[in-house]
């Protein structure tokens, strides 16, 4: 009998708090992907070549797994508050009945972990498929799909899932039921009280709402222009604007409602009902509201930033060669064909760089043209980068025009066309930043020169980027690609050959990039060849790339499901305070039609405030996150990432109408059982 009564009363929770269950399933999903996160392909491959900053990545995994139980433990406590606020008159009856504390205590305790096993039998096997999944599609986005993929099973994950999310929901069911015990029988019966009306003053509202959005204003500008990233306090100070600004923007937003409700006040039906119900909500709940918005803002931020950064690296794994080697060609060559790979190599080309020394006698070098046309240009950032650093710019290197082609050719560019007057500025990748990339355009293009020797060597209006080698056994900032002639005159011998080399594309075809690279690594690793080969390369391309995407979006996905259960469960608690009102509504003669659509305008005002507030606020959020924490290799690309992750914030927001739906659904049961209850009492 009591275990039937925990069965049907377990049932009839899930039906009524569909919400929160799947919400809850969504977060057990999440826990063990990003705990099972070191048993991923990606991962274990990874290890392999970057070892020490895959364990730095994984160690944050606890610190992270800590703070979203934090979080969940206050999603869970307030949708328990809604279904005890809800249960009040039942709890009151079953002691009415003659049912102990102690046994209601029980009975309490044994429908929770009757829903949470039911939600571990459906969230773990889920989780599973999807890590399963998510496993080989991110193998397959960063290039491994063909590595071959192995079913993975993290025990020690689905231990600690269980763990936190038994701990999360019997924490704040003890602390419930311990509030529910110690009411009276009277107070249960009687249910929650209807909060008297707050008064509200249009001044203060006003000069809360504009000081809360001068203090966002100047959050976002502080982070945009870089400001907050330069220190710790000054990202602390931005913080602190950001959140006193949310706060004041939604204590002082209740003046919207004020001017709306005069307007409705000569109209007919529910309109002054909604808007009062609605105006009183935001009064009681405005820091809810603000921590609802902080939070999809949040979600947005690292969705937006976590998909562009992944996506924009996926987009710079376009590679030019596979291997680079040191040495003599021919010895080289010869060493090939005696570890049996000759045959494996497509081609195998030489790039010659060197620096050019203007200390020595009878030699000069000036970058007089480039810095005069730039101290005209308008004062930025860019430019005083530029400026500071050119005036070390006193030995280039120097690149041979029949090498660097080859480079260009091999990465499917078109070669560069220059006469031995003429040079071509090369601008390194890993030193090139958004502002700088921009002012050198503009430089470039007013006729730019360099001076060697004394001699006037005009620059082309575009500068080259591509890497002169295969990963990072050169690194040039500035350089100047210049004929074999010049090259050679200048340079009399003094310079230093790469040697670069792509596989053969029927080996690729035949066992992926990946593998083939790996296997000719294992002979070079038995020979005497000093090389560099793509690997390490694509290695860490690879771990950017899972560093972001995992942990951002895993971050999102929590705050997200938070921010939105807590936004339905406030109004439906709100909703379940005021029965009384909906009560006198309808029974003075309001239909059910016209009382669900009032209770739907209510959540889609009460829903649309924090996120159209977040969904503003995530295109400057996701801006600044690129301004200080991507690569300065990638700070030419931040348009291009921002590009991407306006669609993907977008994306995310239509999560946000089905939380909407879900909570309207929910109201129109609540009010159809009060249409109901009316009926039974005429």
């Amino acid at each position: 009998m009591f275990f039937n009564l925990v069965r049907k009363n377990s049932s009839r929770n899930r039906k009524e708090n569909g919400l929160l269950f799947v919400s809850l399933v969504v977060s057990i999903i999440a826990f063990y992907i990003i705990l099972s996160l070191e048993n991923q392909d990606v991962m274990v491959f990874l290890r392999t070549m970057e070892s020490d900053a895959v364990s730095r990545l994984l160690s944050l995994i606890p610190v992270m797994y800590v703070v979203t139980l934090f979080i969940l433990f206050f999603l869970v406590y307030f949708a328990g508050k809604y279904n005890m606020d809800k249960r009040s008159h039942e709890l009151g009856m079953y002691l009415m009945m003659g049912m102990g504390r102690g046994r209601l205590l029980f009975l309490l305790l044994a429908e929770e972990l009757w829903n949470s096993v039911l939600s571990l039998i459906v969230g773990i096997p889920a989780a599973v498929f999807l890590s399963e999944m998510v496993s080989l599609i991110t193998a397959k986005v960063v290039g491994l799909g063909i590595i071959g993929h192995h079913f993975s099973f993290s025990l020690s994950a689905v231990l600690w899932t269980i763990t936190g999310y038994f701990a999360v929901r019997l924490a704040a069911l003890i602390i419930l039921s311990g509030s529910a015990a110690g009411k009276e029988i009277t107070q249960l019966l009687s249910g929650a009280e209807d909060k008297m009306h707050k008064r509200y003053h249009t001044l203060p509202g006003v000069i809360k709402a504009v000081c809360g959005l001068l203090l966002l204003g100047a959050a976002y500008t502080m982070a945009i222009m870089g400001v907050s990233w330069s220190s710790v306090g000054k990202m602390g100070i931005t913080v602190i604007f950001g959140i006193a600004g949310t706060f004041l923007f939604f204590k002082g937003i209740g003046v919207l409602f004020s001017i709306v409700l005069k307007r409705k006040k000569d109209e007919n039906g529910l309109a002054v009902f909604t808007f009062r119900q609605l105006q009183e909500a935001v009064f009681h709940k405005s820091s809810s509201l603000a921590v609802s918005s902080l939070l999809v803002l949040a979600a947005l931020c690292c969705f937006g930033y976590g998909v562009s950064v992944s996506l924009s690296f996926q987009e710079r794994n376009n590679h030019a060669t596979d291997y680079t080697f040191q040495g003599e060609g021919a010895e080289i060559e010869e060493q090939l064909e005696s570890l049996g790979l000759k045959d494996d190599i497509k081609q195998l080309f030489e790039v010659r760089t060197g620096a050019f020394a203007s200390d020595e006698e009878g030699t000069s070098f000036s970058v007089k043209g480039i810095t005069d046309i730039l101290e005209k240009q308008e004062e930025s950032k860019g430019k005083e980068v530029l400026l500071n650093n050119l005036q070390y710019f006193t030995y280039p290197y120097l690149i041979s025009l029949s090498g660097y082609n080859r480079v260009l050719q091999s990465g499917g560019k078109e070669p560069v066309q220059i006469g031995d007057k003429e040079a071509v500025f090369y601008f390194g990748k890993d030193f090139s930043s958004a502002d700088t990339a921009e002012v050198l355009k503009t430089v470039l293009k007013e006729h730019a020169y360099v001076e060697i020797n004394g001699e006037k060597i005009q620059l082309a209006e575009q500068y080259v980027q591509e890497n002169l080698v295969t990963d990072r056994s050169i690194n040039i900032q500035y350089g100047l690609v210049v004929t074999d002639s010049v090259f050679d005159n200048l340079l009399r011998g003094k310079y230093d050959s790469y040697w670069n080399a792509s596989l053969k594309d029927e080996l690729v075809e035949k066992d992926g990039l990946i593998r083939a690279i790996r296997r000719v690594n294992g002979i070079l690793n038995n020979s005497p060849l000093v090389y560099e080969s793509y690997l390490q390369n694509i290695g860490r391309q690879m771990f950017y790339t899972v560093a972001a995407s995992y942990t951002t979006i895993y971050l999102a996905v929590i705050f997200l499901i938070i921010s939105n259960t807590v936004m339905g469960v406030q109004f439906l608690l709100q909703q379940q305070k005021n029965k009384k009102r909906y009560l006198t509504v309808i029974r003075l003669g309001c239909q059910s039609k016209e009382l669900c659509a009032s209770a739907r305008r209510q959540v889609s005002w009460y829903f649309f405030l924090p996120v159209i507030t977040a969904l503003a606020g995530s295109v400057f959020g996701v801006r600044s996150l690129l301004t200080g924490m991507v690569s300065t290799s990638m700070g030419t690309r931040t348009g291009t990432m921002i590009k991407i992750a306006i669609p993907m914030i977008l994306l995310l927001f239509v999560v946000e109408f089905i939380y909407i739906f879900a909570v309207k659904k929910m109201s129109d049961k609540r009010i159809r059982r009060l249409m109901e209850m009316k009926r039974e009492d005429d």
